[in-house]
This record gives C-alpha cells, structure tokens and sequence, in this order.
C-alpha cells in the first residue's frame, strides 16, 4: 500500500482502530490540576501530563499531525502566530548576535526585532524585498546567527530561493526560522528544503475559521529544537484545549480548503489582472507575476492571498472601491472561509526602501464564496473606484 496522502492522514489519524468506542475527535479537557491514585504517581510523566500546563489531548493529537504535515521531529503550539514567530527568535539569538531578514518582513516581527530583541543586545539587518541570492548571502557577517525568511513576503509577495538560502546558510553556521503560514505545511516544506524552523499562524488556514489566535513551531533537528522547547517551557506558554480543538477540527479539511480557495483566487486574479483599473496583480502563482518561476520549481499549490497594485489614485478611491463591496469583509488576517479586503499603501511606509508601485496597494483574500459571484462585487468596487476618480 502506498502512503496516504496528506488529505488522507489528516482525516484516517481519527478513525484509527484499536482505541475502542469513542467520539471522532478527542474530548476537550479543562484542567489546571490532574488528580493521581497514588503519591508516587504524580510526578511520573509515562502516565500522562502531570500539570494542566502541559498539552493535552487535543493539542497532542494537533502537535503530531502539523509535526507529521511539516515533516518534523517535533512540533510546538503557541498562543498566536506572531509567537511562533519570536520564540524560536528569543530561543537562538544571544546579545552581540545579529538577525537577517528582508525588508517586507511582517510588520509586528520586524517590531519585535527592533523594540524586544533590539533592547537585549541583538542587532537586525534588512536586505532589500527583491534581494537575488546572492546578495542576501553577501549580507551575512561573523555576527549573523539567524536568518529569518518570508517568502512570499508580506504584503508584495516577493520569492526568495528558499532551498539556496538554507544550504548557504547551513554551511555557515546560520540558523534558518521560515515564516511558512503561506504554504501552510502543504504547498511548501521547509523542513525538507533545508531551512531549521518552520512556523506557522495556525490562526490562519490550519484554523480556518477566524475564530481564533494560534502559532506553530516545527523543527526536524533535536539539537535546534532543544533551546526552542526550553524557552516555552521557561516562559510558560500554552494554548487553551478549547483553542487547540477548533484548530484540530480546521485541519481535518485543510487540504479541500487551501487548494479550493487557491482555484478560486487563481480565477479572481487573472480577471482583475486585465482590468484596466490595475496595474499589477502581485500573485507569485499567476504567470508573469514576479517570483513564478520559484513558485512553480518549489510549490505544489498556493494560498489565496494576492496584492492587487492599482493604476494611480489615492486613499479616497481606494477607500470608495472598499466600501462598495458587500462581500468582501473589511479586515485583517487570511485564511479563512471568508473573503477579505485591505488598503496596505500606508503599511510600505515602515521599510527601509518603500517599492516605487504604479499605484495604491490592496490586500485581496478570496474565500469559500463562488469566483462568479466575488467578480460581480469587485465589478462594483471598479466601478466606485472610477467615480471616486472622475
């Protein structure tokens, strides 16, 4: 028998056999304190947790499918993806160190750098948005201990070559933490290109359903995730069983959602791509659209996420084409069912180098809703676009 599918393993881990009459998911258990039968049990750990701090059932059974998903020796859960993200950070970097990432790095990461790692001592280096590989690499000093990747990058979607960065890196003595939450552990491994820590915002597609904050932490070396599981231990962090059982309900359907959406925002993309209200769909599984070549050497599927750059205008017009639309929602995150909309031109302003664009910037997220239907409110928006204009 050939190996299951990840659409298949995601789902057969619940109906596994051999655990007698039970409910498809595992029972939410709430507890601060677990009782023992007997005073030399409570501190033995092959009976289980024993304080509530630690996961139970629910985040168990969650860490060891995202830890299977992502290829992992081990995978972590923490309260949001902005965690997930400064864990492995705080757990790597020592003062005197210094961190690499791009200059599009999403905003509350580059924040932590600057304001928390920053006041501990360690420094951050920014190369540019559309850096080659090379230039990126010529970037690394003696005093480079991490380099942190997004790609595609938040807000511009630019490609990196994630697999070169990772074996450069390796053959310097770099360690490499990937924000993965665009691939979401099945369009893209980092694990097996190389890279050390893949992270994810499990609020995001995992979730599904913008009901709540989660972070993953996955690494395939138990030597690099050593100082990670101490410093989640040392600071305390868990999810609630609540939160870790919505998040295991979401990833049952994972697959279905992530590559339905991607249909959808595949349709979406290439009507609006010959609009001429806009000058560039920034959408690296669109032909034409920068970074494509990585996305089609590397990726096996997109997220349903795109930057959509305007022909001209201002706020106002953006604000008036927003407005219009009655179902695209009016907020902040991806991944969900939902599809959404934001104005990100003012976000550019944070970098280093803000991209010269033709245009105001939009963030689109397609959902579950028909590409028919979405078409006909954007169609509305367009159209509030050229009278804010006229």
């Amino acid at each position: 028998m050939t190996d299951p599918t990840d659409r298949t393993r995601l789902i057969a881990s619940a109906t596994r056999r051999g655990r007698g009459r039970r409910p498809v998911a595992p029972p939410v258990e709430r507890a601060s304190t677990l009782l023992n039968d007997a005073p030399g049990a409570m501190r033995d750990e092959s009976q289980g947790p024993v304080y509530g701090i630690e996961d139970l059932s629910a985040a168990r059974e969650l860490r060891t499918l995202l830890a299977g998903l992502e290829g992992a020796a081990d995978a972590w859960l923490v309260p949001s993806g902005l965690a997930a993200v400064t864990v492995p950070l705080t757990a790597l970097l020592r003062p005197g160190d210094e961190v690499l990432t791009t200059d599009a790095l999403y905003g509350p990461s580059r924040r932590f750098l600057r304001r928390h790692m920053g006041a501990r001592g360690v420094t951050t280096a920014f190369h540019a948005a559309a850096a080659t590989t090379g230039d990126i690499v010529a970037a690394l000093t003696d005093r480079t201990r991490v380099l942190l990747i997004e790609s595609p990058a938040s807000l511009t979607f630019e490609m990196l070559d994630v697999p070169a960065l990772a074996a450069a890196c390796r053959a310097r003595g770099v360690r490499t933490v990937m924000d993965n939450t665009w691939g979401a552990g099945l369009a893209f491994r980092p694990l097996a290109h190389g890279v050390d820590v893949s992270v994810q915002a499990v609020t995001k597609y995992v979730a599904g359903h913008s009901d709540l904050l989660m972070g993953s932490i996955a690494v395939s070396d138990p030597v690099v995730g050593r100082p990670i599981a101490e410093t989640l231990e040392d600071l305390g962090w868990r999810v609630a069983p609540d939160d870790a059982w919505l998040a295991l309900r979401g990833l049952r359907t994972l697959p279905l959602r992530y590559r339905e959406q991607a249909r959808s925002a595949r349709i979406v993309a290439e009507w609006l791509g010959a609009r001429p209200e806009v000058a560039t769909v920034v959408y690296p599984a669109l032909p034409g659209s920068p970074g494509h070549e990585l996305w089609t050497r590397d990726y096996d599927g997109a997220a349903s996420i795109f930057g959509l750059v305007m022909n001209g205008g201002d706020e106002a017009a953006a604000h008036a084409l927003m407005s219009a639309l009655a179902l695209f929602g009016l907020g902040y995150s991806w991944g969900g069912f939902e599809s959404l909309i934001t104005h990100e031109t003012g976000q550019l302003a944070g970098r280093n180098s803000p991209p010269v664009l033709a245009g105001e910037l939009l963030r689109l997220h397609v959902g579950l809703e028909d590409p028919a239907d979405l078409i006909a409110d954007l169609e509305r928006g367009l159209a509030a676009w050229r009278a804010a204009l006229s």
